[in-house]
């Protein structure tokens, strides 16, 4: 198949979250499968071109949104896949790929339509495209009308893959001329243009051939009041093309067997390097070196939804006990980071804080921690429990989302499962996991069993993609 992939970020070139992941390992592993797969992203001023082999694909190339001309330029690196950048230093040197700006809705609309234009200009006829959240998520709209009299777009199907639902891409309705869609007005949401708004993720919703979103639990929890965020009757409206594919794991990039970021390489079969990967970790952090207490680890962006807000609540009881150890690592939500601050100005044996993200570090916490903890309240995959899992770090989460499909609750009696889970978002809930976790740790054969649970999982990108190809064939325009 031709595949076109068009996406606000793509890893390792420019990542905040997940998106960046998939859209990283996705294409590669549909590339190694025999299909023609070409990604299309900004060219955001933070990547580093120095280490990038580009081509220039178009120069020069003019673009009209609305009452506003831009003069942009594509460029391209890589065969397998093929990576297209959309330079235009108007739209994205900001410093950041996300903003606040009141042009946010034209930075990736620009993108959208030079994708489809570059498509046009050599002649690729995809077969299939996948758009990505909000960002991309007018496209199918486009290939309905503005596009719909090129015939190279003819067999094209349309696949709205939502990393998280909770970003909608929702604008003023004057925005309109701006997305070159005043004479298709018509195909929008009409009581929404009517109450002054349009939504690009709801649009995405209505017109792409079929909707995916990133594990078989989130795809059920979107269509509820609860987690739908004000789309879940559309979502319901659309239940049997709404499919969930749990996100992959990049075992290049995430295994302790081959980590380039980490002091000690480990396997299920030789541990030995888990700990001396834990003697490094705390060091990192200034930390003492007990031998009987577990290393509890956290790499997160500081956000409502991740539930940090209950680790700070639960852990000082575990710090007053001397039962275990805290090592922090992300930022965000000021009052969070405040608070990770004052736990560990309160609990300096017990508390590492890095603030900010640091890959190296991530990998480190990865490797070194002995249980992870992610007590989300809504998680549409997650990949750090997978890694963890990888790592032979026991994951502790909420039942949610991609959580509850990756993470099996530990029966001790059975010696089966790879984690602890726990039902309702509060300090209850996440006591009550943090408890069993000091319990089985305490039980060294208990603790190894579970270890060994989690490395033997196959979360591979191999397994995923096999699924994408099967629901690409599915599609009907």
């Amino acid at each position: 198949m031709n595949i076109l992939c068009i996406a606000s970020e793509v890893a390792p070139y420019a990542k905040t979250g997940g998106l960046a992941d998939v859209m990283g390992a996705l294409p590669r592993e549909l590339s190694r499968n025999g299909h023609d797969v070409r990604v299309f992203m900004p060219l955001y001023d933070r990547i580093d071109t120095t280490r990038l082999d580009l081509s220039v694909v178009a120069e020069h190339v003019p673009l009209r949104l609305g009452a506003h001309a831009y003069d942009l330029k594509v460029f391209a690196a890589g065969d397998s896949p093929r990576m297209y950048f959309v330079h235009c230093p108007a739209l994205y040197a900001r410093g950041s790929l996300y903003t606040n700006d009141p042009d946010e809705h034209r930075r990736f609309m620009a993108l959208c339509y030079v994708a489809l234009a570059t498509c046009q200009q050599q002649a690729f006829a995809p077969h299939v495209v996948q758009c990505n959240d909000w960002q991309t998520a007018l496209v199918p709209l486009l290939l309905k009308t503005r596009f719909a009299w090129d015939r190279l777009f003819a067999r094209a199907r349309t696949l709205l893959t939502i990393h998280n639902l909770n970003y909608q891409g929702s604008f003023p309705s004057s925005v309109l001329a701006d997305l070159n869609l005043e004479h298709e007005a018509h195909h929008l949401h009409q009581e929404l243009l009517r109450a002054g708004r349009i939504n690009f993720l709801l649009h995405g919703i209505l017109y792409a051939d079929g909707v995916s979103t990133v594990s078989p639990t989130y795809a059920q929890e979107i269509q509820t009041p609860e987690h739908g965020a004000g789309l879940d009757p559309f979502l319901r409206a659309r239940r049997s093309s709404v499919v969930g594919i749990l996100n992959g794991v990049d075992y290049e990039e995430w295994s302790p067997e081959a980590d380039a970021h980490v002091p000690a390489r480990f396997s299920a079969r030789d541990l030995s390097g888990k700990a001396v990967n834990r003697t490094a970790l705390r060091a990192a952090f200034g930390l003492p070196q007990p031998q009987d207490v577990p290393l509890f680890g956290v790499v997160s962006r500081f956000v409502s939804q991740k539930g940090l807000d209950l680790v700070a609540e639960v852990m000082p009881e575990v710090f007053e006990h001397d039962a275990g150890q805290l090592v922090v690592l992300g930022s965000g939500d000021a009052r969070l980071e405040e608070t990770f601050f004052h736990l560990q100005r309160a609990y300096p044996r017990h508390v590492g804080f890095h603030r900010g993200f640091s890959n190296p570090l991530a990998h480190l916490i990865e490797a070194g921690a002995d249980a992870f903890l992610m007590p989300s309240r809504y998680e549409p995959c997650g990949l750090n429990q997978m890694y963890s899992l990888r790592y032979g770090t026991v994951p502790i989460v909420h039942r949610t989302g991609g959580l509850a499909d990756t993470v099996v609750p530990w029966d001790a009696r059975a010696g089966k499962g790879t984690g602890f889970v726990f039902e309702h978002p509060d300090a209850t809930g996440l006591g009550w996991a943090v408890g069993q976790t000091l319990r089985a740790f305490r039980d060294r054969a208990a603790w190894h069993r579970l270890m060994m649970n989690g490395m033997s999982q196959d979360f591979s990108w191999r397994r995923q993609a096999r699924i994408y190809e099967q629901l690409f064939a599915r599609l009907e325009p």
